[in-house]
């Protein structure tokens, strides 16, 4: 029976993989570089480093001069956002929105100097690749996209098990320089060593955004309004709802922040990252704490969850608290929801897994490109004339178009941090420039794919991607006067990793660039 199924399943994989390959290698090649947005981010802000003093800064200290510039500056404020420092030489950053609009500073903890605006650079950072990867940044219209993509891969998964019928036994053999052998053996190995990470992946990614794919049951049960989602994840938590209040217009005093600190980290054995403070000075203020992103790198478990607390801004009285435990209790809901998530956003295992996470990505993108390619070698060696009289044209289409999504991405996603150094500093909307650099560079290839013979437009655009890459430490240096020595000196490895990282791409595209060949 199954074999009678093949040729149908393999017309399946040929078209399914054909059409969405374009997008999927564009997705997951983002999708992998999101696995490490935060050290992207933290790279691209380029913040300048705080002479550290001999006596640390404690965060009680570093929170208590932000309270007190805030009491002062942004007393008017609906809400009041403090980012703690994470590491020595960090900036306090404080937020706040009032008639002129919203409003960011950044202060020396140590002195409670304010420091110079901008204090780094405004940026999208790792977060445009995670946006990108979920719904292309073209809004509601690029997440469903993506999702129709995403069950494309789905069957182009199955399909494809079910077509090589000796695909664990082809795993072990790879023949170079064979043609059209060749870039097969390439694809077949990429899905073993990547196929249970591709299904986890597409299954999760599916499932992580459920209630927005099949509204339906939602709205029955909790309404259409804009609070229904909130109702929902309310009931799938069990958890008491927090506080909404309205502004009382009963004047109160700002609590201080020192002892409601430290009461927050002996509730949760957690060092807080966040304060947030709804209606300050008003008695019906809220004043919520957060702590770290969870990964499990302490617990080494998948249900770690962000510990919270939740205080009486006036009263300084406890009303909530969420410790850091993976043991604690949840519903059977609200832990497969949260077990789903983690293992989609490798919040679990720390940097081991994340590596492994940005490998195997590596290797799923790299099974889209050989089955896109792989395509075109077939149809050249022996063509069939599907599409008529029109065959040739539509096979230079889709050779402009795997061109694009693979080396044109490449060189689009390397653009992008380009465009963070190159940008001026004070432009407006820094980070939308640079979203729209990636964009455009990445229409570019396009353009230049389908002027330029095939072989040609591959090696000229990833001979640039290439260059690009290993010129990116030259570039930090030149703009910001910051390199891997001094990165490594202070102990900064998140900023050394992506430049190290972006060594190591450039040299395997200098590789791909002179024996990658789609002939």
């Amino acid at each position: 029976m199954r074999d009678n199924w093949r040729p149908a399943m393999g017309w399946l994989h040929t078209w399914a993989g054909l059409i969405t390959g374009w997008l999927l290698c564009a997705i997951f090649m983002t999708g992998t570089l999101s696995v490490f947005r935060e050290p992207i981010t933290h790279w691209m802000r380029a913040t300048p480093t705080l002479a550290t003093s001999a006596q640390p800064v404690s965060s009680e200290h570093a929170a208590s001069r932000a309270f007190d510039y805030l009491g002062r500056h942004a007393a008017a404020a609906q809400r009041w956002r403090v980012d703690l420092p994470q590491r020595p030489g960090e900036a306090l950053r404080l937020f706040w929105s009032d008639a002129a609009g919203e409003q960011q500073r950044a202060m020396d903890p140590a002195s409670g100097a304010l420091l110079p605006r901008p204090w780094g650079r405004d940026t999208d950072g790792g977060r445009h690749f995670m946006v990108f990867h979920y719904s292309l940044q073209a809004g509601l219209t690029g997440f469903w996209i993506v999702g129709v993509v995403s069950m494309g891969m789905l069957v182009a998964l199955v399909s494809g098990v079910i077509v090589h019928k000796r695909i664990f036994s082809d795993f072990f053999t790879f023949r170079p320089n064979k043609g059209q052998r060749s870039w097969l053996d390439a694809h077949n190995a990429c899905g073993v060593l990547a196929l249970p990470f591709l299904f986890m992946i597409t299954l999760t990614g599916l499932a992580i955004f459920y209630s927005s794919y099949m509204p339906l049951p939602l709205r029955i049960a909790y309404g259409a309004d804009d609070g229904a989602y909130e109702r929902f994840q309310q009931a799938l938590s069990e958890e008491p709802a927090s506080p909404r209040r309205e502004r009382s217009g009963v004047p109160a005093a700002v609590p201080h922040i020192a002892p409601l600190l430290r009461q927050a980290r002996d509730l949760t054995g957690s060092e807080m990252q966040m304060l947030l403070l709804e209606h300050p000075g008003d008695s019906s203020m809220v004043l919520r704490m957060l702590g770290s992103e969870p990964d499990g790198s302490t617990s080494g478990s998948i249900r770690n969850q962000r510990a919270a607390v939740l205080f009486d801004g006036a009263t300084g009285a406890l009303l909530q608290v969420r410790k850091p435990d993976p043991h604690a209790h949840q519903s059977v809901g609200h832990a497969t929801h949260s077990v789903v998530e983690h293992l989609h956003f490798a919040r679990f295992g720390g940097w081991t897994i994340r590596w492994l996470y940005f490998l195997s990505g590596m290797a799923g993108t790299a099974l889209m490109a050989t089955g896109t390619i792989l395509y075109l070698v077939k149809r050249r060696q022996k063509s069939g004339g599907e599409f008529g009289a029109a065959t040739a044209r539509v096979y230079r289409c889709i050779e402009a178009l795997n061109i694009a999504s693979i080396s044109g991405c490449a060189l689009a996603c390397i653009a992008y941090f380009y465009g963070n150094r190159l940008l001026p500093v004070a432009l407006a909307e820094r980070g939308v420039w640079e979203v729209r650099i990636f964009l455009l560079v990445w229409l570019a290839t396009l353009a230049h794919a389908a002027l330029r013979p095939r072989a040609t437009a591959w090696r000229e655009q990833w001979s640039l991607a290439a260059l690009l890459c290993l010129g990116l430490p030259l570039l930090n240096f030149v703009t910001t006067g910051q390199h891997l020595g001094r990165y490594a000196l202070r102990g900064d490895w998140q900023a050394a990793g992506v430049e190290l990282v972006a060594l190591s791409c450039g040299a395997l595209m200098i590789v791909i660039a002179r024996k990658g060949r789609t002939s």
